[in-house]
Formats: structure tokens, C-alpha cells, sequence
């Protein structure tokens, strides 16, 4: 199997070397925002660095489906419906914050809509030939507000006061349409627990076909802590790789990986009409939920159980064994997923069950005297808090303008 591959980039003057770029993110996690010095900027750069696009085989994929058809949730801080990468794209969704910054504001709709840019973003300008497109671009996206970016002064009002937005979030959009759900956010903290009410929430949403997608957590640099909801069954936990397809430090290592996709050197889209060049497991959730509506485009009978399993089955250059804890099963590759989703068997597209190995489900009729009975259902497992997981470090270039740089927290 092949690694997978970058385009070679042309020259930049305002191009940092690696170790400055994390250095400038490091920076900006206390600064917010900072600019570069002003540098000429080209027309073709933003789509000829998005290597992920021929990583992950979409010029394959796209010839079976560009995903339309299905509804992707990001559950973010918001997406920009106005942008000119995802205009048309951007159904009407659900604030469940209530307060804060709001649209023109710049703590605004910044992950959020990097993450549903790099799902179904469509490009713009003739022939949609500049800007960023998504791995999906023929989805629709569902904005839900579940979190406020990391620059919102009334983001600690929102930590403390709506701890129960991602789990009314993850039901809301299960119950207005969503095939998939993306989970760009987690809490990977020293701290993090489950909660009963997101694992509950998640297990709703795949009971009623919305496949789950979150990233694996940025941790791996800090302990390797358990992430959540990226831990929650069920879910398709992303692991973040470079473009050479090796493991990025960051990238938390837990036994939950399901799949690893880009996450290092992404290009992602602003409100602020510039593009960045972002990092963080945050973006190869975003990656996957778009394979996923691929999959699921092509193949809406597909159970969510059977949508992880055929990503898992044919991700390319999978670790020795099978799978490993830095990239799951490996790189995940939708144009495979879509090929062998395509020879299953009629039997093999049915919805399947695990036997329940009670005799009823729940309590059952009224025991006899001398009877126990059989056992209820067991209460599920808990779940976890969200804290946003991309970090994006140097600004590329919009065109005609200059450069800058921003972390998203």
C-alpha cells in the first residue's frame, strides 16, 4: 500500500518552517491573533496545498458520489452560511448557547466553519476554481452551537451554563436530519470524564442511523488523556497524520482510534475570507465525516455500525497487527470504502443486531412465584464535556491579500 501523497508546493516567501509554525501557535494560544508581515499572495495556492483532496483518493471517490443527498451536523461554534466556499451549502441550525459573540463579530464561527469547509466546502470564483473545497461537497451541512471559540469573552459563562448543549446538541440533530454528526471538539483534559447524558445522546443518534465522528484529542504531547466524546461507542474516533501518513505527535494514542486522515498542514477557510493553515484532530474528524457522507450517499441503507466497519476494513497502510492506538486501523480512504461498500452482498446491507441474550427485552411479563426473572437493560456507560481540539497555526493566503496567523482554541 502507498503512503499517502502531497502535491509539491510551489515557492512562498511567507512560508515559516515547521518548528516556527508550532512556535507561532504556541504564541497565539495567549495573543488570540496576530499578523505576519504582508506578502504577495497567488491565485492558485489555496487549492494546490490541499493534499488531503489526493491523500484521500477523492478524484476516485467523486466518481461515485460527491455526497449529495446527505446532511452533515457540525456540532462547533457556528458555521458562516455566507462564506463563498460554503454558500448554498448551510442549512439552518440551532444555537443552543444563547449568548455571546455573534455573526460579523470576530470570536465568531471560526472552527466551526473551517470544519464544515473542509466537509463540503465547494470552492468559489469561475469554475469554482479558487478557494477550498471538501471532501463532501454536494453535502449539506447543519450548523448546531455547542460552544463558544476560545476568544469569546462569555466562553467561561457558557462552560459553567451550558455544560448540556453537546448532549442536546448530538439529539437535536439526530432528530432534524443528520446522517452524520461531526464531533470536532472533546475534552482531553487531566479531568475528563464521562458523562451519562452525552453517552446517552450518542447512542440516540446512531440508534436512529446518524453515524458519529469526533476527534481523537490533542493530548499527545500531554499524557495521552482519555478524550471525550471521542471514547463513547460506537463513535469513529479520528487520529490526525501528516502528509507523509505518520502519526502527529499531537494526536492523542488511546485504544478507541478508529482511523487516522490529515490533520497536519490543513488548509482551512475563515470567516474572515483569508485561509489558514491549521493542525489538529479537530480537522481529521472534519475529514472523515465527510468520507462518511460520501459512504453514506452512495449507500443510505447502511447501518452506522456498518459505515465504521467499512472505514476501518479498507483504511490504507494499517500498523502492524491490524491497528494501533496512534492510527487506528490506518488511513482512512473513502474511495475504497465505497468500492467495497459497492460488491456487499444484499444480506450484508441489512441492519444486523447482536442478540440481546435475555429472553425478553427489559423485565419481560410477570415472573412466577419461584422465578427471578430476567435482568434489565444496563444503564449506559457515561460520557464527556467539550473543549474545541483544532489549533490552527499560520495564515496561507486569500487571494490578492496578505497573510496573518490565528489559533483557534
Amino acid at each position: 500500500m502507498t503512503q499517502p501523497t502531497r502535491p509539491t508546493r510551489p515557492a512562498q516567501q511567507n512560508r515559516l518552517p515547521r518548528t516556527a509554525r508550532r512556535a507561532v501557535a504556541a504564541a497565539l494560544a495567549a495573543t488570540a491573533l496576530a499578523l505576519l508581515p504582508p506578502a504577495p499572495a497567488r491565485a492558485d495556492t489555496i487549492r494546490a496545498q490541499q493534499w488531503a483532496l489526493d491523500a484521500m483518493h477523492t478524484d476516485r471517490a467523486w466518481r461515485t458520489t460527491k455526497g449529495k443527498g446527505v446532511t452533515v451536523a457540525v456540532l462547533d461554534t457556528g458555521v458562516d452560511g455566507s462564506h463563498p466556499d460554503l454558500e448554498g451549502r448551510v442549512l439552518e441550525g440551532k444555537d443552543l448557547i444563547g449568548f455571546g459573540a455573534r455573526e460579523g463579530d470576530r470570536a465568531w464561527a471560526r472552527h466551526g466553519t473551517a470544519m464544515a469547509g473542509i466537509i463540503a466546502g465547494h470552492g468559489n470564483g469561475p469554475g469554482r476554481a479558487d478557494g477550498v473545497v471538501g471532501i463532501a461537497p454536494e453535502a449539506k451541512i447543519l450548523p448546531v452551537r455547542v460552544i463558544l471559540e476560545g476568544a469569546d469573552p462569555a466562553r467561561k459563562r457558557s462552560r459553567s451554563t451550558r455544560g448540556h448543549a453537546l448532549a442536546e446538541g448530538i439529539r437535536w440533530a439526530a432528530d432534524h436530519g443528520a446522517d452524520v454528526i461531526n464531533l470536532s471538539l472533546g475534552d482531553d483534559s487531566k479531568s475528563a470524564h464521562p458523562e451519562a447524558a452525552e453517552d446517552a445522546a450518542v447512542q440516540y443518534a446512531l440508534a436512529k442511523g446518524a453515524v458519529v465522528v469526533a476527534s481523537a484529542g490533542n493530548s499527545g504531547e500531554e499524557g495521552d488523556h482519555i478524550s471525550y466524546p471521542a471514547a463513547y461507542p460506537g463513535v469513529i474516533a479520528v487520529a490526525a497524520v501528516d502528509s507523509a501518513g505518520t502519526h502527529a505527535s499531537f494526536s492523542t494514542r488511546r485504544w478507541y482510534a478508529t482511523v487516522s486522515a490529515p490533520g497536519v498542514d490543513v488548509i482551512i477557510a475563515d470567516p474572515d475570507r483569508r485561509y489558514y493553515e491549521g493542525w489538529g484532530t479537530s480537522a481529521a474528524s472534519a475529514f472523515v465525516s465527510g468520507a462518511a457522507a460520501l459512504v453514506r450517499s452512495a449507500y443510505p441503507q447502511l447501518t452506522p455500525a456498518q459505515v465504521k466497519k467499512l472505514l476501518a476494513d479498507t483504511a490504507r497502510d494499517a500498523p502492524e497487527g491490524g491497528r494501533d492506538d496512534a492510527r487506528g486501523h490506518g488511513f482512512v480512504d473513502p474511495a475504497a470504502a465505497l468500492e467495497a461498500a459497492g460488491e456487499l452482498r444484499p444480506a450484508d446491507l441489512r441492519p444486523t443486531s447482536a442478540p440481546y441474550g435475555e429472553k425478553f427485552f427489559g423485565s419481560g411479563p410477570d415472573p412466577e412465584p419461584e422465578d427471578d426473572g430476567p435482568a434489565g437493560r444496563l444503564a449506559p456507560v457515561a460520557a464527556g464535556a467539550g473543549v474545541l481540539l483544532l489549533a490552527a497555526a499560520v495564515v496561507l493566503w486569500r487571494t490578492g491579500r496578505v497573510t496573518g496567523a490565528h489559533r483557534l482554541s
